[in-house]
């Protein structure tokens, strides 16, 4: 079990915010993983600076894999605009 919190760039209106967590939340079910819970926090404001943002779209998705898929969501986390930071932690039971 896994938790991944990622951060989308306030610039992104409502349609791309979703699209964003849509890509995420598939590239978890594509790779034979399942997502329990998606919790979308909103608007909030950083704490400190992040690329010229004082606020972001706050994101948690719970989801349950295999670790290899997580390197995977790491990279393309990575190489995705508009995110502005992630962390994925795995769940203890």
């Amino acid at each position: 079990a896994y938790e991944c919190m990622f951060i989308i760039s306030p610039a992104f209106d409502e349609e791309k915010t979703e699209a964003t967590i849509a890509k995420f939340s598939q590239i978890i079910v594509d790779n034979g993983g399942e997502v329990t819970k998606t919790d979308r926090m909103g608007r909030r404001r950083l704490a400190y600076e992040i690329d010229d943002n004082m606020e972001g779209y706050y994101v948690i998705l719970y989801f349950n894999a295999e670790p290899t898929l997580v390197a995977e969501l790491d990279r393309v986390f990575k190489i995705t605009d508009g995110v502005i930071r992630h962390l994925i932690v795995r769940k203890d039971d």
